[in-house]
């Protein structure tokens, strides 16, 4: 069963914020520390191994401490938002923020008083607030369809979180649903959600192989994996968590049924049509042949001859028959959220379960033993690609090399966020579009699923303990999870071996430059990364490159909440 979010210890508040400050001295200190600093809770104890917990109330720490250095290093309140970020990065690391304000809302028995925890809780709602405001949504309206579907799950997060908060911490007889003053923001986030899920959905295509999300309206067309989830989650959760809207702007016109004097927002809450969309788009992107040999979802599809500099040479080909073969960790992440809400939505059991397929095979495509439960035996020799990774730890295909994009960066954490979604406690009731619905088969839905989601939380616990170890003397995580302590360690095999058709234009090219080939086209490595580790000699792998980010911080917090939410990290 899923662990009661009650630690078996309390976790003094304060010792949290000692962590931020914690000095780390020299590497081979720095090397000592631990996940969950041991010393903070007994300092006649010695120091824990360097990445290792030895039970979860060791993870709150770390995952408060992540989240204060993403916020204090990172964002900045006067601009409301995370400067070296771009526009869907930041739309992103808002969903991260939603969420940890969700954990610690329902963390609060693990904190030090209802005072202090509250005033944390506030502390980040504020920079949400200003996240908002700060937030470039005329740009994003200009961008492309998964760009702006990133903008719909973070309001809607953020919706989920005040109702929860709200019922959790401020209900009473007189207002069951909690009174608390941010629900004066819900109209705006929901209006904000409702306007970019209109404007995405006009992505929905179904000239070309036979329907499916165009990802990006500026571009020749390509229907990829993540503009596809994005839609299945987006629209599920609009379905489920939006809770209506009565604002016209920026769109505002009078209607037939406005003329007549009917009532008739906008947006309303459980309209059919998300629930429609959800399940449209999930049947399409079943039957779109988007999975290679090991379950996982390839980037997405390019219909040979089209052409938009010449349609006169344009053929009639409509298929979508040029497969990109390249694997990213956040594609095989973002649908998990969706197959629980349309769990949730449907009460159909095969959602879950190919939820849990999916999840299987990522894991397994680390090199991780999920039969046995354990990370594959050391041995002399480099640690191979298996596909998604290697030696257990989730990886793109980038981090070895060093060479990773600012999108890439955000990737592993995109994962963790809705895989922590997607395996968190099933209600005990679904409210379906035909009634309520309770009985024996949501308890043994739940009773499955649970038994299922413990099995991922051993590997869990190792990829958090990886995470931790890229740490520097500033509590900054790195990128490439799985690096040697050293440069120069032959313990790794640094090129990930891509198949044939794999373009990993993510970093290397553009998608417009993708020809269809009967050889693979080739990775090029950035030379400017190489002669930049040459220079100055790094000793860190996650130096190189872009280095530590906003990006491959907030990853940091997305695993540690995971860990946090769903293990007992025993």
């Amino acid at each position: 069963m899923f662990p009661n979010r009650r630690p078996q210890m309390i976790l003094l508040f304060a010792y949290i914020f000692n962590l931020i400050g914690f000095a780390r001295g020299s590497p081979a200190a720095q090397e000592q520390q631990s996940l969950g600093d041991g010393q903070m809770f007994n300092d006649q104890k010695p120091l824990l191994p360097s990445n290792s917990f030895t039970n979860r109330t060791h993870a709150l720490p770390a995952f408060v401490n992540a989240l204060d250095v993403l916020q204090s290093s990172y964002f900045e309140v006067w601009q409301g938002n995370w400067p070296n970020g771009i526009d869907w990065t930041k739309a992103v690391i808002g969903t991260y923020l939603s969420s940890a304000l969700l954990t610690i809302s329902t963390s609060f028995d693990a904190l030090s008083s209802q005072k202090d925890s509250e005033n944390l809780v506030n502390k980040y709602f504020s920079h949400l607030i200003a996240a908002y405001f700060g937030q470039d949504a005329f740009a994003l309206r200009q961008q492309a369809y998964d760009d702006m579907l990133w903008v719909v799950l973070g309001w809607l997060e953020s919706v989920k979180f005040i109702n929860e908060h709200s019922t959790n911490h401020y209900s009473s007889s007189s207002s069951p649903g909690g009174d608390w003053y941010a629900q004066d923001y819900i109209p705006a986030f929901a209006h904000r959600a409702r306007i970019f899920w209109e404007l995405a959905s006009q992505g929905w295509d179904t000239s070309l192989c036979s329907g499916g999300m165009i990802w990006n309206p500026y571009l020749v067309p390509y229907k990829n994996a993540i503009t596809n989830e994005l839609y299945i989650s987006a629209s599920i959760s609009m379905y489920l968590y939006f809770p209506g809207d009565k604002n016209t702007s920026p769109f505002g016109f009078a209607g037939p049924t406005e003329l007549a004097g009917v009532d008739a927002p906008p947006g309303r809450s459980h309209d059919p049509k998300y629930l429609a969309a959800a399940i449209e788009a999930y049947r399409w992107l079943n039957n779109s042949n988007m999975t290679d040999a090991k379950g996982l979802y390839v980037d997405g599809y390019h219909i040979s001859g089209w052409s938009r500099e010449q349609p006169q040479n344009r053929s009639h080909n409509t298929r979508c028959d040029a497969r990109n073969e390249m694997v990213y960790t956040y594609n095989q992440g973002v649908l998990l959220s969706g197959q629980r809400g349309l769990y949730e939505a449907t009460g159909a059991r095969s959602y879950l379960e190919d939820g849990h397929k999916l999840v299987a095979d990522v894991i397994s495509a680390t090199g991780w033993d999920l039969k046995h439960n354990k990370a594959p035996p050391r041995t002399n020799t480099p640690a191979k690609w298996q596909g998604l990774g290697r030696s257990g730890v989730l990886e793109e295909a980038c981090d070895a090399p060093g060479f990773c994009s600012q999108d890439s960066q955000t990737f592993k954490g995109i994962f963790f966020h809705h895989l922590t979604i997607f395996c968190s406690v099933l209600p005990d009731h679904l409210v379906l579009p035909d009634g309520i619905f309770v009985g024996k088969e949501l308890a043994d839905d739940s009773k499955l699923h649970v038994k299922l989601c413990n099995r991922y939380g051993r590997w869990i616990r190792h990829n958090a303990e990886a995470a931790m170890a890229t740490k520097d003397a500033e509590g900054r995580f790195g990128m490439w999870w799985g690096a040697p302590s050293r440069s120069g360690e032959n313990d790794f095999d640094s090129e990930a071996e891509l198949p044939d058709h794999a373009v990993d234009y993510r970093n290397t090219g553009v998608p417009q430059k993708w020809k269809n080939s009967e050889k693979s086209v080739p990775r090029v490595v950035d030379e400017e990364v190489r002669e930049q580790d040459r220079k100055v000699g790094a000793r860190d792998l996650n130096d190189r490159g872009r280095g530590r980010t906003v990006e491959t911080q907030s990853g940091g917090v997305a695993v540690l909440r995971a860990l946090w939410e769903l293990t007992d990290t025993r």
